[in-house]
């Protein structure tokens, strides 16, 4: 809430602070208003918050369950989960392609967007409620939280901080601008596209950590040094690529490349300075 400016000023608007693993909490806002369309992103996400807090992430499983029968019962028309590249685990085939989910992760967190990805498709199959499973692969931009990687190393970077990084740091993710996302979430909405379907959302362009590092020190001018430190015990997977074919016609353009979306990032924080 605290990072949407102008808000009283946003048509069609409304903020309702409520808990969605709260069935009484969060019933109220259905059944006092009518929704068409739920997106449900609501969850306790980022490595070491889920590796240091298992249960809350377990109870996660509540909300889901409470989103789904309150939409079944209030009429509403589609339902869209915010799923995670974690459902693929360990990767056996690259890129990775939505049909291809080897449930390899023993890790609270993707072990829950399993389920979640369950409850969507067995409550379709059962009531005829309509879903979109997303299936995100490490968004980011401007005003993101300061302990997801881009936004972690810009701001050490400005700060000339050293920038540490598991191990070796050859670990490779992609990473997808914000607005790629929204766009592609919002035609996937308006013009009806994967109904009771799954779809990545994130870029195909691989590289490691450390060489994500390499660029954003470039990129800032920054005197940062790039520091390794012992590898997590667990969840940090060796490598992230998703099939975006799907995504990619949707938005029928290119996608914000890495180099540019940092920038931008970069910008936004030139003017909020």
């Amino acid at each position: 809430m605290r990072k949407i400016k102008n808000v009283n000023s946003l048509p069609n608007f409304k903020f309702i602070n409520a808990d969605v693993n709260d069935y009484n909490d969060v019933s109220a806002v259905f059944y006092q208003n009518k929704f068409d369309y739920v997106f449900h992103f609501a969850a306790v996400v980022g490595v070491l918050r889920t590796l240091e807090n298992p249960v809350k992430v377990l109870n996660d499983i509540k909300g889901i369950e409470n989103i789904l029968k309150l939409s079944k019962n209030t009429g509403v028309n589609r339902v869209f989960y915010s799923s995670s590249s974690e459902v693929y685990g360990e990767p056996v085939d690259f890129p990775q392609h939505e049909e291809t989910t080897p449930l390899n992760s023993r890790l609270p967190y993707a072990i829950v967007k399993n389920v979640g990805e369950a409850f969507y498709k067995s409550y379709f199959q059962e009531y005829g409620l309509k879903y979109t499973i997303f299936r995100f692969f490490n968004t980011y931009g401007p005003n993101q939280s300061k302990d997801f990687v881009i936004s972690k190393f810009i701001h050490k970077a400005l700060k000339n901080e050293d920038i540490t990084l598991y191990g070796d740091g050859l670990q490779t993710r992609t990473f997808c601008f914000i607005k790629d996302n929204v766009d592609t979430m919002v035609k996937v909405m308006e013009d009806d596209l994967y109904i009771n379907d799954v779809l990545n959302i994130g870029s195909d362009d691989e590289m490691s950590i450390k060489a994500l590092a390499s660029l954003i020190v470039e990129l800032t001018g920054s005197k940062s040094a790039i520091v390794h430190i012992d590898p997590l015990k667990e969840g940090d997977m060796s490598r992230r690529r998703p099939d975006n074919s799907k995504m990619k016609k949707i938005l029928g353009r290119e996608l914000v490349s890495v180099k540019e979306g940092i920038k931008l990032v970069l910008d936004h924080l030139k003017e909020v300075s």
